[in-house]
């Protein structure tokens, strides 16, 4: 894999020449990497959750939730900002650099300094240590943050691709090393700090690009607002999104908390495999097709449509056969995640297609509304937390699924809708098939656990995606929504070819 080139760098001419076949490449080389990394993470899962039990995931997730938390403030939304601006200089990246390498010193001492309240906090004294020691990943990761950013910005997916799974493959190797050798929760500590320094290594080696010292006058207070607005947003959002953790975790302990977390890692999984590559490669070509809307448009709704087609079903799926899914992969012990991951699933539906309206806020230079909106949808999120944490992991889970569902998701349509070449219309309409194939599924599905109680696990969950498969295979026969993914499938196939 060819490393970025010094001379290419800053140097915006070239990025719109075949910008759809480098899109669709991109795609395809980052969806096969998502490919090698459910492979990978499915199988840490599996073995990592023989080897630890729930309240040594229950602990790290409590100390996670705080190294998250910071991490928005160390990228400050500065990464994207050099992805979507169409020009950039090598004043303006280096004093983003800088800016981003100083969050991350200031953010690591905080972590550190705030570990002993964070301990207090939970009651659980381990956390002290944990909490400090996960403060060196978060400084080590904050590094390579630009120049994540500009292998995005030139389309380098191969690159990171590599550098990924590789960070994948030696964490999973230290952490299983540890985690036999008896160090519990440590064992994904050190798994933490093995990632951030592989990642930081090889991304550093692909983009050869030496910062400057910070200067006056580089013309980078376009991008400051714009990352400002951006961290507003994420920091709104990973509150409302994490506040489950947190109070499940203070209030009904390590053994919810890690029952709840586990549920929703494993539900998110695959559906991260699908949405991440497609929105790596998204944003930074919607960036450049600003000024043609057409182009964007069916750019935009084709990349839904498939979103769409393949997430509904699926998710339907993995919350019919829940008890199935959670008795294979993590096993007996966990098996009372099953309602957490069947309510959570409800959400999980709409989750790709929400995911995408970011594309839009971003590409088209709307992080104020996409701010706004964060207030928005997050006070609502917030709500429906408190709501269900009078019941347990499980209420929490079931109310913000059906807030989700009924409120937030039609809000943010309307908002998203209000300006550029997507209508609300748009997404409705895209929504309405993969929906009845959705419905189709449970529909046969549910019976299916019936009459084949009788069947080993690993049995009903093959019949039940073969059954699966083939109701989405109907759908693409009979109408003619269906037949055209063949044609966005077969002008992938084209750019694809030489």
């Amino acid at each position: 894999m060819k490393r970025l080139s010094k001379n290419a760098i800053f140097n915006s001419g070239e990025l719109s020449q075949n910008l759809t076949k480098k899109s669709v490449r991109g795609g395809l080389i980052t969806i096969s990497s998502q490919a090698c990394k459910l492979i990978l993470s499915t199988a840490s899962t599996i073995i990592l959750a023989r080897l630890l039990t729930p309240n040594d995931f229950g602990l790290i997730a409590m100390a996670i939730v705080v190294i998250t938390f910071a991490d928005m403030f160390k990228d400050a939304g500065l990464a994207m900002a050099t992805v979507q601006k169409d020009e950039i200089n090598h004043d303006q990246i280096s004093t983003l650099f800088w800016i981003n390498v100083l969050l991350s010193c200031f953010l690591a001492l905080c972590i550190l300094g705030a570990s002993p309240l964070i301990a207090g906090f939970y009651k659980q004294p381990e956390l002290k240590t944990v909490t400090a020691v996960l403060s060196i990943s978060f400084f080590i990761s904050g590094l390579m943050i630009q120049h994540q950013a500009l292998l995005r910005r030139h389309l380098k997916f191969g690159a990171l691709a590599i550098t990924q799974i590789a960070s994948q493959i030696f964490t999973l190797v230290v952490t299983v090393i540890l985690a036999l050798s008896g160090f519990r929760y440590w064992s994904l500590v050190g798994g933490a700090i093995t990632n951030a320094l592989v990642g930081t290594s090889m991304t550093l080696f692909f983009c050869p690009w030496v910062p400057r010292f910070i200067k006056k006058g580089t013309d980078a207070r376009d991008m400051l607002m714009f990352g400002g607005h951006l961290t507003g947003f994420n920091f709104i959002n990973y509150f409302a999104r994490n506040l489950d953790n947190i109070l499940i975790g203070k209030f009904w302990g390590p053994q919810s908390l890690g029952l709840y977390s586990k549920a929703y890692s494993l539900l998110m999984l695959p559906l991260q495999q699908i949405n991440s590559p497609i929105s790596a490669v998204a944003i930074p070509t919607l960036s450049r097709l600003q000024k043609e809307p057409e182009r964007y448009r069916r750019y935009y709704l084709g990349a839904l449509s498939l979103i769409t087609f393949i997430t509904f079903p699926f998710v339907m799926f993995m919350i019919v056969m829940s008890g199935d899914i959670i008795h294979i992969v993590l096993g007996e012990q966990w098996i009372k995640a099953s309602p957490i991951f069947s309510a959570l699933g409800l959400a999980a539906i709409l989750q790709p297609v929400s995911n995408t309206t970011g594309w839009l806020f971003i590409s088209q230079n709307r992080a104020k509304h996409m701010f706004q909106w964060g207030l928005i949808g997050g006070s609502l999120t917030i709500v429906s937390i408190i709501i269900g944490l009078l019941w347990g992991a499980i209420g929490v889970a079931v109310s913000y699924a059906l807030s989700g569902i009924f409120i937030r998701t039609p809000l943010l349509f309307w908002i998203v809708g209000r300006q550029g070449p997507i209508k609300t219309s748009d997404l409705y309409r895209i929504l309405l098939f993969p929906g009845l194939i959705a419905l189709c599924v449970a529909l046969v599905l549910m019976p299916l656990c019936s009459f084949t109680e009788q069947f080993n696990t690993g049995i009903r969950i093959i019949i039940a995606l073969v059954l699966t498969s083939i109701i989405m295979l109907l759908y693409i026969i009979s109408f003619s929504n269906g037949r055209s993914l063949i044609n966005i499938i077969k002008n992938v196939i084209n750019y694809l070819l030489p």
